[in-house]
């Protein structure tokens, strides 16, 4: 019981220390910041000031909040797309690694494609209003490093297990299920961390290029072309929130789901 009790406040303290630094630091830029656009008289136009931003968003809560649903759902889809095909064509690759170099090849080249050539062309397919092309464009930019990482984590399995496996008579699926799935695990949560960001971003580009009149990057664009650039950087704050919040959401989920992997990066008390 004793020993209980002191590795409880060992863990807050590590905690705490892995906190305080990004809280500090975020405090001193914001201060600075602040700080740099009052001395230096920098217009608005170019930069407001952070209390400018936050008195903008609570100026137009209910408005932004509402656009952000509507961003969130294409977000949600479209990581949902990519990781879906991601996830198939790496089990397809890790059954037939001869077809791994064509098919990554593919990949890299439409992994290359600029987000602002492929959201009106999506846009142009399924149409600016439609969710599908705001949730397309950002399932093209997660399959990629769902397919790089996750190919790697299913083909680096270790040899005496897979003999073990080929020992037991495992069948193909099998093999696949008990074996490279869990061992890909990490690899398609570094993945999902990245896609995660890379879906948030593709989507409010997809919708600067035209969207439903509520979507979070068409309030944005609309805003700065008033132009009221206070209103807009609260649109961008929103933005950057959600895409901490879907990193945040893949992390916990990391650490649910793998235990006995994030468990690695605690410290020891």
């Amino acid at each position: 019981m004793a020993a209980t009790q002191a590795v409880q406040p060992s863990r807050l303290r590590a905690q705490l220390g892995r906190v305080l630094p990004v809280v500090v630091t975020a405090v001193v830029i914001l201060g600075v910041w602040q700080l740099a656009v009052i001395v230096f008289d920098v217009p608005s136009f170019i930069l407001p000031t952070p209390t400018a931003i936050l008195s903008a968003f609570a100026g137009q809560f209910t408005t932004i909040m509402s656009a952000s649903r509507i961003t969130i759902e294409a977000v949600l889809l479209g990581l949902l797309m990519g990781v879906a095909w991601g996830v198939v064509v790496a089990l397809v690759l890790s059954r037939f690694p001869s077809m791994s170099g064509p098919v990554l090849t593919v990949a890299v080249i439409i992994n290359c494609a600029p987000i602002v050539a492929l959201a009106p062309i999506f846009n142009n397919w399924f149409g600016v209003t439609s969710l599908v092309s705001k949730a397309g464009v950002a399932a093209v930019m997660v399959f990629f490093p769902v397919l790089v990482n996750t190919t790697r984590g299913l083909l680096q399995v270790s040899p005496l297990h897979l003999e073990l496996m080929q020992s037991l008579a495992a069948k193909p699926r099998h093999v696949a299920l008990m074996l490279r799935l869990p061992n890909a695990l990490p690899f398609l949560f570094n993945a999902l961390k990245l896609g995660s960001t890379l879906a948030v971003i593709g989507v409010i580009v997809t919708e600067y290029f035209g969207g439903p009149s509520n979507a979070l990057g068409v309030y944005i664009a609309s805003q700065a072309s008033l132009p009221r650039f206070d209103y807009a950087w609260a649109g961008i704050l929103v933005a950057s929130v959600l895409g901490l919040a879907m990193f945040g959401v893949v992390s916990l989920l990391e650490r649910l789901l793998m235990p006995w992997h994030s468990s690695l990066h605690d410290e020891n008390p």
